[in-house]
């Protein structure tokens, strides 16, 4: 099996690759068409499958491996897949693990760091009702990923987001002492749990009706309602501050925040919930580009291009 990351231009491809996405398309002239984004365990790539009929929209879904006949060209300087045939995959003769693109950081790593973070929470409020939403949402916690597309979109993204967060938060607390620490790691390691009931799953993740008609902050800031009440915490102050932190950090009420960022520790919980969002979807854009060129328009950067130097 040949991997995306090593798919170069004019290689001409058989073989079984996951169904990432799938979309429907109609050409100027009425013709139906496919955008499919097929997956292995070392990256995705985007092609189109024109022309399509019936039974090809009939076997190409979304979680699917399927066995494609396909070209890879070239187009706006970036390698695009040509899909010429589509047929079932033989699933005697595949492994899921060829197709799973994981977090590069172990489970075991990740799971020690985040109790590493938790014991180090000195107010004894915020340590325990981290600990019990860390517990409500248990392994989901360790293996979903913190979105379905734009960063951290793969097995384990959502504890890798969160740290990556917790450690920058660490930083941000050293330089701006007037922080509350306990209140900001917290909330850095939580702010994001509602993801693993707004996602469907690990691998080929999906919003689920709740998440679409809830969201990830509205389902978390319930459970933290849940987690409190058990925990007889829920008139302390210090559980109003993480309930806001949760509400608050998407940072814009256009962001989906109901309320925008009222404490100075959700002001920096907001810009570093960005900052390393943006910069896992950077590292990912430009890990798929060869040095010289340019990156695909990027939605979730204002649709803007990026450049990867050569040197």
């Amino acid at each position: 099996m040949k991997k995306i990351r090593d798919f170069k231009e004019g290689d001409r491809i058989r073989d079984v690759y996951l169904v990432k996405e799938v979309k429907n398309g109609t050409t100027a002239k009425g013709s139906p068409y496919l955008t499919v984004v097929l997956q292995d365990n070392t990256g995705m790539m985007e092609g189109k499958f024109w022309d399509v009929k019936e039974e090809d929209r009939q076997l190409i879904q979304t979680g699917r491996l399927v066995n494609f006949s396909f070209e890879v060209l070239m187009y706006n300087k970036n390698l695009q897949i040509r899909i010429n045939k589509a047929m079932p995959a033989d699933m005697s003769q595949v492994s899921m693990d060829d197709y799973v693109i994981v977090s590069q950081q172990s489970e075991e790593k990740r799971r020690s760091d985040v109790a590493g973070f938790i014991s180090s929470i000195h107010n004894p409020v915020y340590h325990q009702l981290t600990q019990g939403m860390i517990d409500y949402v248990g392994d989901l916690y360790f293996t979903f990923p913190a979105a379905s597309r734009i960063h951290h979109n793969y097995m384990g993204g959502l504890s890798e987001h969160s740290l990556s967060m917790t450690q920058m938060a660490e930083e941000v607390c050293r330089h701006y002492p007037q922080l509350n620490r306990d209140l900001l790691i917290s909330a850095t390691l939580i702010h994001d749990v509602g993801k693993t009931a707004e996602m469907s799953g690990a691998v080929t993740t999906e919003y689920t009706l709740e998440g679409r008609l809830e969201g990830h902050i509205s389902l978390a800031n319930g459970w933290l309602n849940e987690v409190a009440a058990k925990l007889h915490l829920e008139d302390k102050e210090e559980t109003v501050l993480l309930h806001h932190m949760i509400l608050s950090h998407h940072g814009h009420y256009e962001y989906g925040s109901p309320v925008l960022p009222m404490l100075i520790e959700a002001e920096a919980l907001s810009l570093i919930d960005n900052l390393d969002a943006r910069m896992n979807t950077l590292k990912q854009a430009l890990d798929a580009v060869q040095p010289g060129n340019w990156t695909t328009k990027l939605f979730a950067l204002e649709n803007r291009q990026f450049y990867k130097p050569k040197g």
